[in-house]
């Protein structure tokens, strides 16, 4: 809802991305650093690994975001749309393949009956096919499902790869190495492509930092629970945000619900219930 508003301010899509990360990376790092002084803690030696993970997460997440918004200039965008919604059955094949983390059968079918739900959500009043097909749009969408997929299993590396006990504190140093290396990245872009963005974040400052603030602890429970699971679960079972979302458009933005809404919701619903009873 923040981020939605937060495009009536001249930003650009680069420029709101960016305003996430430039005040989510000091606020993770305060939030670690009361960690260790509050625990008498230290950070561990973070192997080579470690950080080539959580930048392949990092990089991998803004190209997919990119790609996501370059759908919506496609005419068929929402056939596009509908790859990127295939991302909790890519992380669950590159789970096996590069973490050596397996899906089990039920696992597989609970995250099949979400991916179900959330096409039936996503899917627009005009049909999927509205203004014809394009395999730019297809293949857009399937980049970006794809990237996304990527940066969640480059994060459940990094998170693994943190040496120490707790869950929150590999969460938290996996969290300020990923968003550090978005911001410098994020800030070199716009520097060279839209260096008017630069300024109106920090004139506006006070307007995005609840984006921040907000998408720092959303990122944190992320990497959370990727220290915690298979990011094949975590995924699947995170994509409840969706439900929020769409309550959110009724009760906030007055929008009416479909019946092929409710219809992606129960679906969506039982895929939760699903993962949470295996868990």
């Amino acid at each position: 809802m923040l981020q939605k508003h937060l495009k009536a301010t001249g930003l650009s899509t680069g420029g709101a991305t960016y305003a996430r990360f430039l005040f989510a990376a000091p606020i993770a790092a305060m939030a670690l650093a009361v960690l260790v002084i509050v625990q008498g803690d230290r950070l561990p030696a973070l192997p080579l690994a470690f950080w080539a993970w959580a930048m392949a997460g990092g990089v991998a997440q803004i190209v997919a975001t990119f790609a996501t918004v370059a759908l919506f200039s496609r005419k068929s965008f929402a056939v596009g749309i509908a790859f990127t919604k295939t991302e909790a059955l890519i992380v669950a094949g590159l789970s096996v393949l590069l973490l050596s983390e397996p899906v089990s059968s039920f696992g597989l079918l609970a995250i099949l009956i979400g991916t179900c739900g959330v096409l039936l959500l996503s899917r627009p009043a005009g049909g999927w096919m509205q203004g014809g097909t394009s395999y730019h749009a297809l293949a857009l969408g399937l980049i970006a499902g794809a990237l996304f997929g990527a940066s969640a299993i480059g994060y459940r590396a990094a998170t693994i790869a943190v040496e120490h006990p707790q869950a929150v504190f590999r969460a938290l140093v996996a969290l300020v190495a990923a968003t550090g290396f978005q911001t410098l990245v994020m800030t070199i872009w716009l520097f060279l492509a839209e260096p008017g963005q630069l300024r109106i974040v920090a004139v506006r400052w006070r307007t995005v930092l609840p984006v921040g603030v907000t998408g720092v602890l959303g990122s944190l429970g992320w990497f959370t629970a990727f220290a915690l699971q298979n990011a094949a679960y975590v995924r699947s079972l995170g994509q409840v945000e969706l439900l929020f979302s769409i309550l959110a458009s009724v009760i906030v933005f007055r929008e009416r619900l479909r019946m092929i809404d409710v219809f992606g919701m129960l679906l969506l619903s039982v895929s939760v219930v699903m993962i949470v009873s295996m868990l």
